[in-house]
């Protein structure tokens, strides 16, 4: 990928109409400015805006820098102006040959509120002027919109083909925001969808089609920024010239019985999805339940042919019954793949059984919590019987159990040894 030049070039340009307009004095300098840039180092994109990130979060984008010159350029050292911004370590030097291009990732991790500028600096042997980038960001306790996924990997497309995936944005806000405009970065890659400015209620979502359309091999990015709450979505690909086989995915097993399940817990079963043919992108997933999700699992997922990824689904029943329902993967495979989901949800409850006492014409059962143990009875009314199921109990808990005896003549006799009962 050879991305246009930056700046540092225009302002060469610059600097040589000013030498020639300024006193002959000046031109003896115009060679040793000249030399300076003649190994030059360019960037793209111009500057790299990261928009909002939580506190103790980080985000990093892609910035190319390219050897537009005839001889080899060395980087000999990255700095940044400001503790919010880093690049990872890199082996220095970093040589470019002429017309080679390398990707740098920069990071943004903000400690607290506000704006932040700074600038990344990549000194060379070849000039005593470093290559400078702009970069900004914004720290926020939380983001206003989230994006999913916030960061787009397409993998390989063959050039003069397209692929698309979806992006969903989510007001987690408490009120109605607008998003007053996008702007693309990137020219393979292009963003459709709502017209802008739009304004997005609370907890409502809006989704985004994004296309990448390689029109040359090699890696490329991009990206997408969302003017209002700062909202900033990456984009990586591959362009390739040849046609990779088509794929086919599978799901196995199709079929998940997640038994049963208390009510109010989520219980979680594996799958596998693998590709066979060919590689396979899984853009998304959708399930026909709520009471059913994905759990863990980013999109979208490229899955080489021949291997296979575990994912997890997750049940969360929200009454007793059994529901069932029906998970949906979207992809570019050549078949259709679903599974299905079936689990029950049960009501947790203690069953209780103890010796009878003859002269007992009825039972009465006490129930407290050991760590401040204030019995309460459970039943109602007099249990003619020696047994007892208690619902009113919830999962994860510990319960402490006392019975007592009531003769003909109303009386009750003292409490039994007690007995703790652990719910799951």
């Amino acid at each position: 990928m050879k991305p246009p030049l930056s700046s540092t070039r225009s302002r060469s340009y610059r600097s040589f109409t000013v030498a020639i307009i300024s006193a002959a004095v000046l031109l003896t300098l115009l060679p040793l400015k000249v030399h300076a840039d003649s190994g030059v180092l360019t960037n793209w994109p111009a500057g790299l805006r990261f928009g909002q990130v939580s506190i103790g979060q980080a985000e990093t984008q892609l910035v190319s820098l390219t050897n537009s010159s005839q001889n080899s350029i060395s980087i000999s050292s990255i700095s940044a102006s400001n503790s919010k911004f880093s690049v990872p370590p890199m082996d220095m030097p970093i040589v470019l040959a002429p017309g080679q291009s390398i990707d740098i990732g920069v990071v943004f991790a903000p400690t607290s509120t506000g704006w932040v500028g700074g600038n990344i600096s990549f000194a060379t042997a070849q000039s005593t002027y470093p290559l400078t980038i702009p970069v900004n960001g914004t720290g926020v306790n939380s983001q206003a919109v989230t994006a999913s996924p916030a960061n787009v990997s397409f993998g390989t497309v063959v050039v003069g083909t397209t692929a698309s995936t979806p992006v969903v944005l989510t007001n987690n806000q408490p009120w109605r925001l607008t998003l007053s405009s996008l702007q693309t970065l990137g020219g393979a890659f292009s963003v459709s969808g709502p017209n802008f400015p739009m304004t997005v209620g609370s907890g409502q979502s809006v989704t985004l089609n994004v296309t990448f359309a390689p029109q040359t091999p090699g890696m490329t990015f991009g990206s997408a920024f969302i003017f209002g709450p700062g909202v900033l979505i990456t984009f990586t690909g591959t362009g390739t010239n040849k046609s990779a086989p088509a794929g086919q995915l599978g799901v196995n097993p199709g079929s998940l019985n997640f038994g049963n399940v208390t009510v109010g817990t989520t219980g979680v079963v594996s799958t596998t999805l693998s590709a066979s043919g060919g590689d396979v992108t899984v853009s998304s997933a959708t399930s026909s339940s709520a009471l059913f999700a994905l759990q863990g699992t980013s999109f979208p997922l490229t899955i080489p042919a021949g291997q296979s990824v575990p994912v997890n689904v997750a049940f969360t029943p929200l009454s007793s019954g059994t529901s069932s329902g029906t998970l949906t993967f979207s992809s570019n495979a050549t078949n259709s793949a679903t599974g299905s989901m079936a689990g029950t949800g049960v009501t947790p409850s203690v069953a209780l059984s103890w010796n009878p006492t003859e002269e007992a014409v009825g039972y009465n059962v006490y129930r407290c919590i050991p760590a401040s143990c204030s019995y309460t009875k459970v039943n109602s009314s007099l249990d003619p019987n020696a047994s007892l199921t208690d619902n009113g109990v919830a999962p994860g808990q510990t319960y402490s159990y006392v019975a007592t005896s009531v003769n003909s003549s109303g009386q009750e006799s003292s409490f039994s040894s007690p007995v703790e009962v652990a719910v799951p």
